[in-house]
């Protein structure tokens, strides 16, 4: 996997993690720091046993991709080693979940339920994904799930520096972005087309609380939230606009799919403008599509309206949530519905993680606790636009 080199910027304390400073820089999230030779000593030791006898697998340097990404571990190496009397080598990297000491983003990963949800997708659909290779479930290993895949040669658009503002989308074609965006589309579109989703992939939402996938979808949100807040300190905004949800609900949820969750441009890797490679898979779950199509409006969104405060002109054009629903329909014949709850609904699920990043940086010392909890959120000021009903997000609608 290749991205973008960039330059660790000094960010200033007071900029939470994911949004970009008034330079357009974009501070990182503490996360545990291993040894990387103690690593690397694990993991032969472990490939070892993955492989035939006599093997003898040497890995090189480990290195950590800058640029994107706020949860699990992705590190990548070389390895050889010796199979059925000749040398064998590989360019891999492993998905490592992150330490539960470390504060992380998310209560739990399930690297298996990812690893099994991969090789769903690769069997079921033309969406290119990476080819697995082991999965360690046994957290004794490492002291938490892992799993290797081999590494794919493409560029991600990055979040440090933001995509938007520089780098090689910035710097494309109007008619290349449209590719990105067409193709981009295309994934979700060959994602939701996987037949029986619900049954296929229940093991992903294995404690159901709802009596559809969106009623259950908005549940594990909700719970999500008092996880974050269990200790008492509860966001007012985040709880008044759990009851949006409720007094806007849908008519038609529409069709239960296999919801990516996590479906920005960010998470795919690219070649000449087409997606190669669909990375992270951890918010995978079942939910009607317009969840993953809104949440690829919504992440777009975020970072505009970041850059725009501090006066920065990135790609407006990009990504606009009625394009997304044109082209969607045009490729699947299902045309997306209730769009601005989704909208809204994506952004909610985006402030929860927000105001999880905040505790983390309360938890590390990067940041004072602010007069209001709500200032914690990190996209105060869009979602409640959004529940006014007064955001130029829906504007294409």
């Amino acid at each position: 996997m290749t991205t973008e080199p960039t330059a660790s910027p000094a960010i200033p304390d007071n900029t939470p993690p994911g949004v970009p400073n008034a330079n357009g820089e974009v501070a990182r999230p503490k996360t545990s720091s291993r040894d990387q030779q103690q690593l690397r000593a694990e993991l032969t030791r472990w490939l070892e046993r993955q492989l035939p006898s006599g093997a003898r697998p040497e890995l090189g340097e480990l290195s950590v991709p800058s640029g994107n990404g706020m949860s699990s571990e992705t590190v990548l190496f070389d390895a050889s080693w010796t199979e059925h009397g000749s040398v064998q080598s590989a360019a891999l990297v492993a998905r490592i979940a992150p330490d539960p000491a470390a504060a992380p983003v998310f209560q739990a990963y399930h690297l298996d339920r990812q690893f099994r949800t991969i090789k769903e997708v690769e069997t079921l659909t033309s969406v290119p994904v990476p080819n697995l290779r082991w999965l360690e479930a046994d957290p004794a290993v490492l002291g938490v799930q892992f799993f290797i895949m081999d590494r794919v040669d493409g560029v991600v658009p990055t979040d440090l520096p933001p995509y938007a503002l520089a780098g090689w989308v910035a710097e494309g074609t109007p008619e290349q972005r449209q590719r990105l965006e067409e193709t981009s589309v295309q994934v979700l579109t060959d994602l939701h087309a996987i037949p029986d989703a619900e049954q296929r992939f229940a093991f992903l939402q294995p404690h159901r609380t709802g009596d559809s996938s969106l009623r259950q979808h908005v549940a594990d949100t909700r719970a999500y939230y008092d996880w974050i807040a269990s200790d008492g300190m509860r966001s007012p905004l985040i709880e008044r606009s759990f009851q949006w949800l409720d007094d806007n609900w849908p008519k038609h949820e529409g069709p239960t799919v296999l919801s990516w969750g996590d479906s920005r441009i960010g998470n795919m890797m690219y070649r000449d403008f087409e997606p190669v490679a669909v990375l992270d898979w951890e918010m995978a779950a079942v939910a009607p599509p317009e969840v993953d199509l809104a949440w690829m409006a919504f992440m777009h969104f975020f970072f505009e309206s970041m850059l725009s405060k501090h006066g920065m002109a990135g790609l407006p054009e990009m990504l606009l949530p009625g394009n997304l629903a044109a082209t969607y329909a045009k490729q699947s014949g299902y045309e997306p519905r209730d769009m601005g709850f989704y909208l809204t609904y994506n952004a909610i699920r985006y402030a929860n993680i927000m105001f999880r990043i905040g505790r983390r940086q309360l938890l590390f010392g990067e940041m004072e606790m602010p007069a209001e909890l709500d200032d914690m959120v990190g996209i105060r000021s869009e979602l409640e636009a959004l529940l006014a009903g007064n955001s130029p997000l829906t504007e294409t609608l």
